[in-house]
């Protein structure tokens, strides 16, 4: 099969991301992208973020039994650091004949000679699905000089342009202005009913 590997803190998953993971599993050709909770991302050490079995509840209702998605629990059943590359490991061990393929933004894409070991992790990955925001554009020649190899790896996503982000949704929490409609109805009473981002903190 062909695994889409979709990681992030999912705090908390929003409709962008469901836009996003939707379009990678049609236009990858996906049989199933797993959702990666990270739990304690080594980039946001000392943030405190929501609890991960308040996370894990959020994309279980946000993913809603949908065939094409599914949870893995490769990093929530682990401690940290959570390094994308002893992720991608330990799922070539739980899938050893599948191919994965690790879905990410262009941001990170741009970011990506900064990760933990950046050529090792491009190893353990079939291929990497890099979402394509309208207009932007990306030097993957000169990428490959720091990473060789890349441009075979890498398969665009054509996704809309939204301009919706977990932190934006947090500090409208937080600011008691709307945000129901960047959520599944779901994750949204779920953050309601329990009084989710509403310290400074959380934001």
């Amino acid at each position: 099969m062909r695994l889409g590997i979709f990681g992030g803190t999912f705090d908390p998953p929003h409709v962008g991301h469901l836009i996003l993971a939707m379009e990678a599993y049609d236009q990858l050709d996906l049989d199933k992208v797993l959702w990666v909770i990270a739990p304690n991302p080594p980039h946001k050490l000392g943030k405190v973020s929501t609890p991960i079995a308040q996370r894990i509840e959020m994309v279980r209702s946000a993913i809603d039994s949908d065939p094409m998605f599914a949870l893995s629990r490769v990093d929530i059943d682990r401690p940290g650091p959570h390094y994308v590359l002893d992720t991608m490991r330990l799922l070539h061990v739980r899938y050893p004949s599948d191919d994965l393929i690790f879905i990410m933004g262009g941001d990170s894409l741009h970011d990506l000679p900064n990760w933990h070991e950046p050529k090792e992790f491009l190893k353990e990955c079939s291929g990497v699905g890099v979402m394509h925001r309208p207009g932007e554009k990306f030097d993957l020649s000169s990428l490959s000089e720091e990473l060789p190899g890349i441009e075979k790896k890498v398969e665009f996503i054509e996704a809309p342009l939204l301009e919706i982000s977990s932190n934006k949704i947090r500090a409208l929490a937080f600011q008691k202005k709307p945000f129901r409609y960047y959520l599944p109805a779901a994750v949204y009473d779920h953050i309601r009913s329990l009084g989710l981002y509403t310290t400074k903190e959380s934001i």
